[in-house]
């Protein structure tokens, strides 16, 4: 006999189902046990805490009541306990057949279905066997799905359109759908009757039974739907097909599909069968019961005209429970109906819509008006929804001591989305919420294995183009760093070494053929994994220096060494090798067309070539191995299916995505979960997080291809129904409060968003039945948690502050505040520097740079690198600072006397160009000026560079004795009429000759002229001029006594200049000493410093110098450094105005100069 059981409390229910466990069934055995399918998973472990609360418990006047135990109840799925009731009755009656549930459900029937799809619309692009045209509209979307892995793809030239394993799924899927609920479909197809009872197959539905039938045949098995006639009556005649007990109980369930409701029938026949469901109200029920005596038939739309129910929320979100009632008068006429009333309701706002929905009428009068039972909070995004309500359930607990985080559910449609935000939350040491206890639920394996996580990731890293940052982010996993030992250092060094060698994307030129282009091994990891061993192997020698060397080994002949690979090093280097060569194994295996088990033995391979795991974690590899075996299993019962890497890709990638872990629910923890798993477990606070619109319900509409969804029928499946009913199970749930978050604008425009519809529509009915209580219980917040309304009273909602969080309060506070004015940068100058010996460079970078030099050399405070990160893009077209450094290695190369071809082979080995042509025009618009920069060089060849030292002793007013030291390189005799007319020190550059390089030559002359007073210096500095022209600019010669004086007051500026900064940013001041030695008025020189200093749209000037900025502020105008005022006394002879310190640095070097444009 079939017994229901219905309450509104999931609570009362178990009280019931405990009065039934209590004593064994008539005759069992008594150590026999109950078997309990409980329909939400989630809710086993609360079912047996609470059944511990009953069963063998002592007294509770007595002190007992909670020293009970759970025992002898086995629990299983509704689903999977009638499917082995139906396999067991199949395999008795029909030997042979009790395989057919297995092989047709939807993960094996996948593989069959492919094989038929590929004899309909063969892979290869080859002609149908016969050209049946029902299957027209079939071949036609199987050869010209969106994308292919053609030519350019992964798969390579000749491989089938993409997802021919989805379409396959998705078929699979139909069936077993139309097989669970219309059972009988499924027989009149497999016995040639394709029209639907009562109405024509569509025209472009045609091609379903045929298919079906073509799949029948080759699984070699009836579909358990033609069966189930027969094997439920087998079960109804002969109870002992079923090894199960005299008593069952199904618990917690709002819909079963009608081929189980029909199996769940048959055991009632013989057996207690008890249905306990939780239903919002009696007075539906007995509506519903009344409105079955009008039999408005099987269609759902026939149901519309007569569904029972006065409360909005019933009649929009009830349906499932409604429809469940409907079947089950039926399937079992005879079953029996007992209501187990539920306690009433607190006098709550929430207490008073459950007790509505209980009656199906309306609520009684409204609530005190500082009710918060219901709470609604509109957020800007995810991340402020997760702040907010971290703030809420720490006010709930603050408000009643005796609520434990145990006692709060927090449901989330998406909750991989906001677990990484839940858990960042409440995790913050310095916010009291960082104290909770939090547990994120039933998130699938994917997110909680990581090799499952590198598995998936391999896959669709074999089907890309193996880019950069992908193999970095590859390498990065916590499974590969064990594996090769790779630290975050390591990590930083490998991403350095990719950008330095030019890697862009390609394991290899061979991967890269896929994609055409075969030929070009350039920018591939390869090439780049070429230089970096061959720098290894040189040592630390610089690349340059190795061009052109070919003699023995032809490699440094053809691989540009990287330079700079310290010894320390070389052990990283080999691991990184070897972790490439294993990548590229793992994909070269990883394509083709193989079995499913192939497949599945090459990707374990793979994980495991690149993966290691510790000890304790064993259990990852494990469930690896499982899940994958479990993909095999299924594809081995269809047959020898080959498929390619897409398919396979995305059917291991969507299990593994699906199949969800061990749930974590009660705990003791705060728990986090999707709304199904806990839809009827009572908590005293349920907060619904995410309840955006658009995301819950989920979304989408009616297949096209489903036959059921052209004319539904009570009890077909609706998942956007399902989620309603889920969110009303959610409600009646809720025992002291209700809090609902979604983003109610938003996060970048600030633009009004609704929430999700079923939220809108439990608003409008509690608006409806209280007026004026939406705009109490609804909140809007404001965007950013340091917003001073959240620490104001009364401000969100809430009789003291809203906020919790110390830190955003200070935050808050300050935004208040009267802002203090900005400090200077140095409040006063430093005491002078120490006396010490100077190095010479040190002294030309304080020059070409003041407010850098003053933090670095007095300070000791560098400014952070800005790091070049990996391009995934060969490139095709270089900016002006990639041109520039091209032009700058080439110069550099012909200087030292390679050849303009072999410039050419080097360039393009290291990976700097354009491919191609295109790299070719880079040079062609290089080789000139680098031709004509050379030249002008060459005509200073006279003899073979020299070094030459310079040691001088100098007196600096304010700070004594220093000895200034140095080299000066690039020297040679100067020779006019056959006989040596002094010395010249040249510098060539690609670049402008512009200050920078200027000052360098000044202090490099001055500090020739003084340390050797016998001969004649000059600098000579070459680069490009304007217009296209060589610039050659020409310093001294400077008599020796006034190059020691000069130098002296370079010094002194040095000595001022580490006490306080200096305003001399050098192109700015190069631009007002021009135009004053020019004889120009001041405002012209005003407006070149203007020009030199002010950054534009196209390009950021030494306004936006990190230095500068740090010390004179961001983006300051130049008239702050014209009206620079020292900030103490300065010694006599030095400039106290920034004309005073320009005209002392450029004026005596202006005086020596020529500039001559070849």
């Amino acid at each position: 006999m079939l017994h229901v059981h219905r309450s509104e409390s999931a609570n009362t229910l178990v009280t019931a189902l405990a009065g039934l466990l209590r004593d064994p069934a008539p005759g069992a055995d008594p150590f026999a046990p109950d078997v309990l399918a409980v329909g939400a998973r989630g809710t086993e472990r609360w079912i047996a805490q609470r059944l511990s609360h009953h069963l063998g418990a002592g007294d509770p006047a007595a002190g007992g009541g909670d020293d009970g135990i759970c025992a002898r109840v086995d629990t299983s799925s509704p689903a999977h306990l009638l499917d082995g009731v139906l396999a067991a009755a199949l395999e008795r009656t029909r030997p042979g057949t009790g395989d057919a549930v297995e092989r047709w459900a939807p993960s094996s029937l996948t593989w069959d279905v492919l094989e038929v799809l590929d004899e309909i619309a063969p892979a290869d692009g080859g002609p149908a066997p016969d050209g049946r045209p029902e299957f027209a509209l079939l071949r036609h979307h199987l050869r010209h799905h969106p994308g292919d892995d053609g030519p350019g793809g992964p798969g390579g030239p000749g491989t089938p359109p993409v997802r021919r394993t989805a379409a396959a799924a998705r078929v699979a899927g139909l069936f077993a759908r139309y097989g669970a609920a219309r059972p009988q479909l499924l027989a009149d197809w497999a016995a040639g009757r394709d029209d639907a009872p009562g109405a024509p197959l569509p025209a472009d539905l045609r091609w379903q039974p045929e298919v079906f039938r073509a799949v029948r045949e080759r699984v070699g098995l009836p579909a358990p739907a033609e069966l189930l006639d027969d094997a439920c009556a087998a079960v109804r005649a002969d109870p002992a097909l079923s090894d199960l007990g005299p008593r069952l109980a199904v618990f917690l369930v709002t819909r079963l599909a009608t081929s189980r409701l029909r199996v769940l029938s048959a055991l009632a026949e013989h057996r207690e069968v008890h249905l306990l469901l939780q239903h919002p109200s009696p007075a539906l029920w007995d509506a519903t019961a009344a409105a079955l005596r009008a039999d408005p038939g099987p269609r759902r739309a026939a149901w519309a005209a007569h569904a029972p129910g006065r409360h909005p929320l019933l009649r929009s979100m009830a349906r499932d429970v409604r429809e469940l009632q409907v079947r089950l008068a039926h399937a079992a006429p005879g079953h029996t109906d007992v209501h187990h009333p539920a306690p009433e309701p607190a006098p709550t706002l929430l207490g008073t819509l459950q007790a509505a929905l209980a009656r199906d009428a309306e609520p009684a009068p409204g609530p005190d008006p500082g009710d918060r039972s219901v709470q609604v909070h509109a957020c800007h995004g995810r991340a402020r929804q997760v702040e907010v309500l971290r703030e809420v359930v720490l006010g709930l607990l603050d408000a009643d001591p005796t609520l434990q985080p145990r006692d709060v559910l927090v449901a989330c449609p998406d909750v991989e989305t906001f677990a990484p935000l839940v858990s960042a939350a409440f995790a913050t040491d310095s916010h009291p919420g960082g104290g909770l206890r939090v547990q994120v639920a039933d998130r699938s394996a994917l997110r909680t294995n990581p090799l499952l996580g590198l598995a998936v990731r391999l896959l669709g890293l074999a089907q890309s183009r193996a880019g950069a940052t992908e193999v970095l982010d590859l390498a990065a996993a916590a499974p590969v760093r064990r594996r090769f030992d790779l630290d975050d250092e390591d990590l930083e060094q490998l991403r350095e070494w990719t950008v330095a060698a030019g890697v862009h994307w390609g394991l290899s030129a061979r991967h890269r053929g896929a994609w055409q282009l075969g030929s070009l091994d350039q920018g591939t990891w390869r090439a780049g994994l070429d230089r970096l061993l061959v720098g290894v192997a040189v040592g630390g020698a610089v690349e340059d220096d190795l061009v052109g060397r070919t003699g023995d080994d032809g490699l440094l002949g053809a691989v540009v060494p990287l330079a700079d690979v310290e010894s320390s090093r070389i052990d990283l280097a080999g691991r990184f090798a070897e972790l490439l060569d294993r990548l590229d194994a793992a994909v070269t295996r990883l394509q083709g067309r193989h079995g499913v088990a192939a497949w599945c033995d090459a990707l374990l391979d793979a994980v495991l070539d690149l993966a290691d795991t510790a000890p304790e974690d064993a259990w990852q590899v494990a469930q690896l191995r499982r899940e994958l075996g479990v993909v095999a299993h299924d594809a081995a019962r269809a047959g020898t299916a080959r498929v390619g890497l897409t398919d396979v890709a995305a059917t291991i990638s969507e299990r593994f995505a699906a199949h969800p872990q061990r749930a974590n629910f009660r705990t003791g923890a705060l728990t986090v979960c999707t709304p199904a798993p806990v839809r009827a477990v009572p908590h005293r606070v349920v907060c619904l997080l995410g309840m955006d619109d658009g995301a819950f319900p989920r979304a989408g509409g009616p297949d096209a291809d489903d036959v059921l969804a052209r004319d539904p029928h009570v009890g077909d499946r609706d998942p956007r129904g399902e989620d309603r009913q889920v969110l009303l199970d959610l409600v009646r749930s809720a025992r002291d409060a209700l809090v609902v978050t979604y983003s109610g604008r938003d996060v970048r425009t600030g633009a009004v968003l609704p929430p999700a519809v079923p939220v809108g529509e439990v608003l409008d009915a509690l608006e409806a039945a209280h007026p004026g209580v939406r705009a109490r219980i609804e909140v809007h917040h404001p965007l950013q948690p340091t917003d001073r309304r959240n620490f104001t009273p009364g401000a969100l909602g809430t009789d003291g502050p809203f906020s919790h969080d110390g830190t955003a309060f200070s935050g808050a506070d300050a935004g208040h505040r009267e802002p203090a004015p900005v400090p200077p940068f140095l409040p006063a100058a430093l005491p002078p520097a120490p006396a010490a010996d100077l190095d010479l460079d040190t002294l030309v970078q304080f020059l070409q740079h003041p407010a850098r030099g003053f933090l670095r050399q007095r300070l000791d405070v560098a400014s952070a690198t800005r790091e070049e990160e990996p391009d995934d893009a060969l490139p095709v077209q270089l900016d002006a600072l990639q041109k520039w450094a091209v032009g700058d290695r080439a110069l550099a190369a012909r200087l030292r006397g390679v050849a303009a071809p072999e410039v050419v082979r080097l360039e393009g080995a290291r990976g700097g160009l354009p491919p191609g042509p295109l790299g070719a025009a880079v040079l062609r618009e290089v080789g000139p000026v680098v031709d004509a920069i050379a030249g002008v060089a060459a005509e200073f060849d006279t003899a073979p560079p020299r070094s030459v030292d310079v040691e001088l002793d100098l007196d600096v007013p304010g700070v004594g004795q220093l000895r200034l030291t140095g080299n000066v390189r690039g020297v040679r005799p100067v020779r006019g009429g056959g006989r040596a007319t002094g010395e010249v020190a040249v510098t060539t550059v690609y670049s402008r000759v512009k200050g920078k390089q200027t000052l360098r030559a000044w202090v490099e002359l001055l500090a020739l002229s003084a340390a050797h007073p016998g001969t004649e210096f000059r600098t000579v500095l070459v680069g490009r001029g304007d217009r296209g022209s060589t610039g050659l600019l020409t310093l001294g010669p400077v008599r020796s006594d006034a190059a020691r004086d000069l130098l002296v007051d370079l010094l002194e500026l040095r000595a001022v200049g580490l006490r306080f900064p200096l305003p001399l940013p050098v192109d700015t001041a190069a631009a007002w000493a021009q135009e004053a030695w020019r004889g120009r008025a001041p405002d012209a020189c005003l407006r070149a410093a203007r020009q030199a200093w002010t950054s534009d749209f196209s390009f950021d000037k030494e306004d936006r110098q990190e230095e500068n900025v740090t010390v004179w502020g961001a983006e300051r105008p130049v008239e702050h450094l014209v009206r620079w005022e020292p900030p103490t006394t300065l010694p006599p002879g030095v400039p106290t105005t920034f004309e005073g310190l320009v005209r002392r640095v450029w004026e005596p070097l202006l005086g020596v100069q020529r500039m001559d444009e070849r």
